[in-house]
């Protein structure tokens, strides 16, 4: 082997690791400016297939990769927050627009594509030399666009050495089997997760004249089939309904990518003529990124009418299976979101907010079962209690993952949601300890007084109330209601000894058992316990310091964490 062979192979071994590092700083700078519009484009999904495939289309061309929106897809699915025919019509859109990296990758045919390295170089100083992260994002765009554009420029070099160029032909030569040239595409592209990066490849080979457009166009088209295997994948771990969108999914490029090989077989001749006509300078380059345009384009749309009849077969066809204890009271977080970090952190909101409503809902469980010893709700309270434990782990895990990937502006939030699901973990905690209290008293035979019960109905109160400005400001972070929250919690530590004086009196006056003292202790400790925990929740989402204007004059307010 000679050394300009050597050197050429390494040099396209090098050309690929490059092109594939350009599409993924593309793909991870596009994610981020595309970030909060992303997540709310998600909120306006519609039962129309044509908006939502039109979504699906927006989507992929803002974060250049369909794996990553069918990932997004799955995992609202997985959540529940969007509909089996909704996610797979966005999957199509998703199809047509990740065809635009294939069509980038053609403009290396161009004049001008020299010129277009210098983004590379651009790119990379607006990383290097700039805080802003919006420039910076802009900057990881156009150096993943010039690295692209240079990557193809050495694998077409590599392409054009004599040897290399001798054996591809003769290698695609011997196969010219449109099924065969077909199934090495399905297999490239599932090996390397990416049509679009297989598609380049063969952009730049046909470049090189080290292939034929003839079988480019069938590497191409298995490609289309093969990056679908990533999102079967990627619906392994994930409930009934993504594993069912993710056959789907396949069902639909198997069908399709098939009926098209026919097609192609068939009338190969005045397809690649016509395909042809569209070269630029000579070089096939163009036709074959075309091609998949077209080929999306057309059969794409033609599949929508049909995705409620393949909805209901594949809801028969693969049955549910029982889930894991807890599995499904997570309602909102899956890791598949993962691929779109400003996405997923707002799904944790939801899941926080999900989780709050549990440990209210056992709050009322556990205050009822303590006062009237009432066991209706007891099963109910356990299994929430197990829930809530079940959503601070998982949360806590989702968020231990989410964090490395979100930018530093988001830093704040994500410590605030670690400690609020920390305070409302606590909260059930204190509301199941009710529930424990009532079968201790139940044993001892003992009960609260009728002017017990009031005065316990009133410190509630107050708590209820706590809960309700709790929630709002965590949701809609009202600023107002923060001193509001706090002026509560003072409420509640004046009850507190307001009760502990009035039972005291009612065992000096022989109203009231001494034997009640400690559990009266304990459960009023408990319901202050909780006023504190929501008062954490308000400062940690507005005031992570615990400073409001008047406190820091005063000295500042440290709520404890108990």
């Amino acid at each position: 082997m000679n050394q300009e062979l050597i050197a050429a192979i390494i040099y396209l071994l090098v050309g690929i690791a490059v092109l594939l590092v350009g599409m993924s700083f593309m793909s991870s700078g596009l994610k981020k400016i595309a970030g909060k519009g992303l997540r709310n484009f998600f909120r306006r999904t519609q039962n129309n297939g044509f908006l939502c495939m039109g979504m699906g289309l927006v989507i992929t061309l803002l974060i250049q990769s369909s794996d990553a929106t069918a990932a997004l897809v799955i995992g609202f699915i997985n959540a529940g927050a969007m509909e089996m025919g909704q996610g797979l019509s966005i999957i199509l859109g998703g199809y047509i627009g990740t065809t635009i990296t294939g069509v980038l990758a053609s403009f290396s045919s161009l004049p001008i594509s020299m010129y277009l390295l210098i983004f590379a170089f651009v790119g990379m100083v607006m990383m290097m030399f700039f805080h802003n992260e919006k420039i910076k994002n802009a900057g990881e765009i156009l150096c993943g666009l010039g690295l692209l554009f240079f990557g193809l420029a050495v694998m077409k070099e590599s392409f054009a050495n004599s040897d290399i160029n001798t054996f591809c032909k003769t290698l695609f030569s011997s196969i010219n089997f449109p099924p065969l040239l077909f199934l090495i595409g399905v297999l490239l592209a599932a090996v390397a997760q990416s049509s679009s990066a297989i598609t380049s490849i063969v952009i730049a080979m046909v470049g090189g004249g080290a292939l034929e457009l003839g079988a480019a166009l069938y590497i191409a088209l298995g490609a289309t089939l093969g990056t679908v295997a990533n999102t079967l994948l990627t619906s392994v771990n994930g409930n009934i309904e993504g594993k069912r969108t993710a056959v789907i999914a396949f069902v639909i490029r198997a069908i399709t990518s098939t009926i098209a090989l026919v097609i192609l077989w068939i009338f190969e001749a005045p397809i690649a003529a016509g395909l042809h006509m569209m070269a630029i300078n000579g070089s096939d380059q163009f036709p074959v990124a075309m091609f998949t345009v077209i080929y999306n384009v057309i059969f794409m749309p033609l599949v929508l009418p049909f995705i409620p009849l393949l909805v209901r077969f594949f809801t028969r066809l693969i049955k549910d299976k029982k889930t894991a204890q807890f599995e499904n009271t997570v309602k909102y977080i899956d890791d598949k979101l993962l691929k779109s970090p400003e996405v997923a952190l707002d799904q944790v909101r939801l899941e926080i907010v999900h989780m709050f409503d549990l440990s209210y809902q056992n709050y009322q469980y556990g205050l009822e079962r303590i006062l009237t010893f009432s066991k209706e709700h007891s099963k109910d309270i356990v299994r929430i209690e197990g829930e809530i434990d079940y959503l601070n782990a998982r949360i806590t895990d989702f968020l231990i993952k989410l964090a490395p990937l979100l930018q530093s502006s988001r830093e704040r939030k994500v410590g605030a949601f670690f400690h609020v699901i920390n305070d409302i973990e606590r909260i059930g905690d204190h509301a199941y300890n009710f529930h424990e209290a009532s079968d201790a008293m139940a044993a001892e035979d003992l009960s609260y007084s009728d002017a017990a019960k009031v005065e316990i109905n009133q410190l509630d109160g107050v708590v209820r109330d706590m809960f309700k400005v709790a929630r709002e400001i965590f949701v809609n972070k009202d600023r107002k209601a923060l001193k509001y929250l706090r002026d509560q919690e003072e409420k509640t530590h004046q009850l507190k000894q307001d009760f502990y004086n009035s039972h005291y009196e009612r065992v000096l006056k022989d109203e009231c058992s001494q034997k009640m003292t400690p559990y009266i202790s304990s459960f009023i400790v408990e319901l202050e316990r909780v006023a504190d925990h929501l008062t954490n929740i308000g400062y940690s989402i507005i005031n992570p310091t615990g400073d409001t204007q008047d406190e820091l004059k005063q000295g500042s307010h440290k709520v404890e964490a108990q």
